[in-house]
This record gives structure tokens, C-alpha cells and sequence, in this order.
């Protein structure tokens, strides 16, 4: 069935579209849940927990790209879920060491003036990620939301691990000077 379609039957309230949008997307949202949590059950849960989601948003809302869409809500309830399986281990987990790689592009976010406009701010690495390679904006992308390793990542692509982490590197540097340039940093 069309996305089309999957949204016009949460807009009629038919209970079938939650198994029309599982037969579609189930396995590629519980691949993005996968990979943050690589815990099946875990996994699950989050996707069982986005269809519960997307019948509460749609309607109002009605999205463009309904992949991307559940894909937003399953990567937010792995991550709220990874949060909560390792409080106790902070900074140990691939969530925070991936966090920990971007620290040093947005860290001087102190000026309450930079902080009022946080919303512009959230749309810069949007616009960097447009002007990107394809390849190069997939890397990143891989990286940063999916969470994926590098590794997977260079497997993925064909790559070694180390041209991977030599990419991810220039576009942080790369973002950082666009974040300046644009008067962010």
C-alpha cells in the first residue's frame, strides 16, 4: 500500500493502518531501534510504542515522507530508552560517545542571546548537510542520528573504518566552520 494511503486511513480512524504501516515499515523501525539499543525486546517495544505514536499524531499531522516520519518517533524512544538503561554508565554508552564527537563543534553555546535563538540554530546543520557530497551526508547521517559504528558504516559503503572516520572528522570540522561562519560559534 501507498504511504498515501496508510495516512488516509489514520485520518478515518481504520485500526488497519497501524498493520498496514507494520507491514511496511515494522522492520526498518525496529532496525532503527536496533541500532541504538541492540536489544530485541527493547527494540520491539519502541516500535510497538511509535505505532502507538503515529496513531496519536496523524491525524493532525500529515507527513510528507511517512518513513522518515516513524523513523523520527522510533530513533526518540530508543534514545529515551538508552538514556534510561544506562544512567548509571555515563559516557560509556555509543549514544554518548557519538554525542561526545560533535561536543567540540557546539560547545560555545553560552550566550544567552545564541541560546534564544536555539531554533535557528537547529536548522544550520540542515542547511550544511545540503551542501554535502551525497556520500559524504549519508556518512554523517549514519553516524549521527542512525548511530550507526563505524564499521557498519564502512561496510555499508565498501569503506575501511579509518577513510570513515577521516570523512566524519572533515564534516565536523567542516560544520564547525559553517556554524561560524553563519555566526553560531
Amino acid at each position: 500500500m501507498e504511504d498515501t494511503g496508510i495516512i488516509d486511513l489514520y485520518f478515518s480512524r481504520d485500526e488497519s493502518a497501524i498493520r498496514e504501516t507494520d507491514q511496511k515499515y515494522g522492520h526498518y523501525c525496529y532496525t532503527v531501534a536496533w541500532n541504538i539499543l541492540f536489544d530485541n525486546e527493547d527494540s520491539q517495544e519502541c516500535v510497538n510504542d511509535t505505532w502507538r505514536k503515529t496513531w496519536e499524531l496523524i491525524p493532525p499531522q500529515r507527513p510528507k515522507l511517512l518513513k522518515f516520519f516513524l523513523a523520527k518517533i522510533t530513533r526518540g524512544f530508543a534514545m529515551n530508552r538508552l538514556r534510561a538503561n544506562t544512567r548509571e554508565k555515563r559516557g560509556g554508552g555509543k549514544y554518548e560517545t557519538a554525542l561526545e564527537e560533535l561536543e567540540n563543534v557546539l560547545s560555545d553555546q553560552n550566550d544567552p542571546e545564541k541560546e534564544f535563538a536555539a531554533k535557528e540554530l537547529a536548522q544550520e546543520p540542515n542547511r550544511f548537510l545540503g551542501s554535502l557530497k551525497e556520500k559524504d551526508r549519508n556518512i554523517f547521517i549514519r553516524r549521527y542520528f542512525y548511530l550507526e559504528s563505524g564499521k557498519q558504516i564502512a561496510e555499508r559503503y565498501g569503506m575501511n573504518e579509518a577513510n570513515v572516520n577521516v570523512i566524519l572528522s572533515r564534516t565536523r570540522s567542516r560544520l564547525k566552520e559553517h556554524l561560524g561562519k553563519e555566526g553560531w560559534l
